[in-house]
């Protein structure tokens, strides 16, 4: 199918905008199964074709549908079910063995209630409460993962129902570049992968270059291990993201752009490449796109896993098939990036953005969060919390509320310690510190950070020495090796940590840990190897009891340490 001009898209979209209303008029049965790189991991294939295989011999006028991850993974598998006589109703934890009991239940006229979550309804359905009152869902604000367990990701025909490309259409066709750099700025979005940059002004700078071509890049690599929004974003949701990239092409004066994944990102990056197909076949990547002059191609690079590829310039020499090493700065991307030619770099987050601050106007986007850091954010948590998976709030949201409520604290038999902050870039937070809001701003008082908005909490059993040794090992392990203060000064503090961990350091290595950091921090050529020492410094400020007793005292409180277990040998030969 291939739409031409912009009245042959608006009569194809009115038309499947009415076939989904039609779906959920509340006449049949619509069963929707969130499919994730997550929840494939818990069980939600076999879910899905244990119900086909009963809803074809149950005599039901039933739609099955394979959809995005809702962001709700703890309750993966999960199944939404919308009945003739209810409204949507989430079930958490259907595993194939539960699917005869739901079937049953539902056959019977009677939502299942001891597996279900909430409804989807502003009224209760019998004893099942409206899904806005469960603490996981009460303070969300789901605009970029509105269609999240909604639409099929594979399926740029659900995505069109819901309004997708709705402000490509006006970009094109209602408003000019400027004006949409213009309304990126009233938004003041700024960048999502941790820098915090307004995206309104890179926006400018790019269409300002005079060099020619320019490109769009965007930075889906995500290497942190504890951070997962931008993967979970493309795999919900792939065409949000493709329409963000379309119409910064159109604001920047760019004809190409690229969505660099990571390559471990199996699901993302099918998805992905699969929503560009279809954007081709519908005419709304390629020439002339829906008659408006404007030509423009999109293209999925995949990352091969290195963790120095998330930084801009080293990501734009691997999108170019050459080695992945940062490079010093200025130029900057904007002057000079892919091909030596003018780059705009966006995180996947910041550039799915785009789509809604088009649609619903700078100033709106402008009202949301807190006065210097605007909109919402996705976050991800870590550790041994009740509920784990993405959200969406308002930048500013306390941090004791999304460790607390949202996630719902710490699971039965686990106690408080920290939160490790800003991934593997910034420090950890004791439980008397994590009162305040979240935003770009407001944690670095403290030494932590927002970051990309990945969080690991962590129980009294972790030792905050052992902990810091795996972040400085991950950082050791990921440097490219280009610059030296990286390259030496990382293994060196590895060195160091191991020596606390395993009771043979002086003092005086608490001091070195800092000198060190120091000349890391001040002359590495990147940002990723200027921030690699502050968790280490982080978790030293957090708890410096904890690190005076491994060096002082000899002992590991946690009982992580190899001293401790030298210690245990030690007594058990005694005895």
């Amino acid at each position: 199918m291939k739409l031409t001009d912009r009245q042959a898209f608006e009569q194809y979209a009115e038309r499947v905008s009415s076939d989904w209303a039609k779906l959920h008029d509340g006449s049949s049965w619509v069963f929707r199964v969130p499919i994730g790189e997550w929840s494939k991991s818990k069980g939600a294939l076999a879910t899905f074709d244990y119900l086909r295989l009963l809803l074809e011999e149950s005599g039901l006028t039933y739609t099955l549908k394979r959809v995005g991850s809702g962001g709700w993974n703890w309750a993966d598998p999960s199944v939404v079910v919308q009945g003739p006589n209810h409204p949507s109703i989430l079930y958490a934890n259907v595993t194939a063995d539960r699917v005869p009991d739901l079937i049953a239940s539902l056959k019977s006229g009677k939502p299942h209630e001891e597996l279900a979550v909430g409804t989807f309804a502003d009224t209760p359905v019998g004893n099942i409460q409206p899904i806005a009152q469960h603490p996981f869902f009460a303070g969300q604000k789901k605009f970029l993962t509105a269609d999240w367990g909604v639409i099929d990701p594979e399926s740029i025909e659900d995505y069109i129902a819901r309004g997708g490309y709705g402000a490509l259409k006006k970009a094109l066709f209602e408003m000019t570049p400027d004006e949409v750099i213009e309304e990126m700025k009233t938004a003041s979005v700024r960048g999502r992968g941790g820098a915090g940059f307004p995206a309104g002004i890179k926006w400018e700078s790019a269409r300002r270059s005079r060099a020619e071509p320019k490109f769009i890049a965007i930075n889906s690599h995500e290497g942190e291990p504890n951070v997962y929004k931008d993967r979970q974003l493309i795999e919900s949701n792939p065409h949000l993201v493709l329409e963000g990239i379309l119409i910064a092409c159109y604001a920047v004066g760019s004809n190409r752009g690229y969505n660099y994944v990571g390559g471990e990102h199996v699901l993302a990056l099918e998805r992905f490449r699969k929503a560009v197909a279809q954007a081709e076949e519908w005419g709304l990547i390629g020439e002339n796109v829906l008659g408006s002059g404007f030509d423009v191609e999109v293209r999925a690079r995949a990352g091969g896993g290195a963790y120095i590829c998330g930084e801009g310039s080293a990501l734009m020499y691997s999108v170019m098939g050459e080695r992945g090493q940062p490079r010093t700065k200025p130029p900057r991307s904007v002057e000079e990036g892919l091909w030596r030619r003018p780059t705009m770099l966006n995180n996947t987050e910041s550039i799915a953005n785009a789509p809604l601050v088009i649609k619903n106007g700078g100033e709106w986007y402008a009202s949301l969060g807190t006065e210097k850091s605007k909109g919402t954010k996705l976050f991800t948590f870590q550790g041994p919390l009740k509920r784990l998976g993405v959200v969406e709030m308002e930048m500013g949201v306390n941090l004791r509320h999304l460790i607390f409520d949202v996630y719902g604290g710490m699971k039965d038999g686990y106690a408080f310690k920290g939160v490790q902050t800003g991934g593997v870039s910034a420090g950890a937070l004791r439980e008397d510190q994590i009162d305040h809001p979240v935003d770009f701003d407001s944690l670095t008082s403290l030494g932590a950070m927002l970051g990309s908005g990945g969080f690991v909490v962590f129980d009294d059993t972790v030792c905050s020495v052992g902990f810091a040794r795996y972040l400085m090992a991950f950082n050791r392990y990921e440097s490219c090796s280009k610059c030296t203060p990286c390259r030496l000064g990382n293994p060196a503090l590895t060195e160091i940590l191991d020596r606390i961990r395993h009771g043979s350091a002086r003092s005086a290595d608490l001091q070195l840990i800092e000198r060190t950091s120091k000349h890391v921090i001040e002359l590495s050529l990147c940002g990723l190897g200027q921030v690699a020492p502050m968790p280490v410094l982080g978790m030293m400020r957090a708890f410096p009891e904890e690190w005076r007793q491994h060096v002082e005292d000899g002992v590991c409180a946690a009982g992580d340490c190899p001293m401790h277990a030298r210690a245990l040998m030690a007594t058990a030969a005694d005895g």
